[in-house]
């Protein structure tokens, strides 16, 4: 993590698994997010992916051992559902820095932030439609039924300029551009008294209508 004046860059760091989201990933960012929480001098969030990926989703790689590990696989589920609940339930806001693909569970991560800018080698997909249950609620959110059900249901891929034309990104700059473009993004949102930012979250969060509390695949 790196920190200004008033808030902190975190970067997903596992670039050789293309940042996937381990349990110790996911782990390390629910902890990170509840100390910030806590913490009277940080007024917003930057999440941004370690490299050309933004975040590859889940660590496959896991589910197999929890396939054959039953003590495992419960392990898994209860990191997933605490670092869902952490993500979504963050009293600050939350920029989305989205460097590369965001796939999966990455795409989530991404929507369930508040703001997100992207770089033009952004996409976003959900493959795991094709074996298993997609988070829906917090997309559904952003752009609405129609366009939530061609992701989850129909398979649509976005491309960062598709993002834009759905408003799910602020807007698209080039790869180099792209932390300037957060910086200056949340410089603007840190322009607001914390206290303020506290309350209109929680407005947003309360009018989003995504109880934080369901399990991961109940969202």
């Amino acid at each position: 993590m790196k920190r200004a004046e008033d808030h902190v860059v975190m970067t997903l760091n596992r670039p050789a698994r293309r940042n996937a989201l381990s349990v110790a990933l996911r782990d390390s960012i629910s902890d990170a997010l509840a100390d910030m929480a806590e913490d009277s001098s940080v007024k917003a969030v930057v999440v941004i992916g370690e490299g050309t990926v933004f975040s590859a989703g889940f660590d496959l790689k896991e589910f197999d051992r929890a396939a054959v590990d039953d003590a495992f696989m419960q392990e898994l589920w209860a990191s997933s559902d605490r670092f869902h609940r952490a993500v979504l339930s963050f009293p600050l806001p939350l920029v989305a820095a989205v460097n590369g693909p965001a796939i999966a569970g990455g795409f989530d991560l991404a929507v369930m932030c508040d703001l997100r800018v992207a770089s033009s080698t952004a996409r976003f997909s959900h493959p795991e439609r094709s074996f298993g249950d997609v988070v829906y609620g917090p997309l559904h959110d952003l752009v609405g039924g129609a366009i939530a059900r061609e992701l989850t249901i129909g398979g649509r891929e976005l491309t960062a300029h598709d993002a834009l034309d759905v408003h799910l990104v602020s807007a698209v700059v080039e790869p180099a551009g792209l932390m300037e473009k957060a910086v200056e993004m949340v410089e603007r949102v840190c322009i607001a008294p914390r206290d303020v930012l506290v309350r209109t979250k929680a407005k947003a969060l309360r009018r989003a209508g995504v109880d934080p509390t369901n399990p991961t695949l109940d969202l």
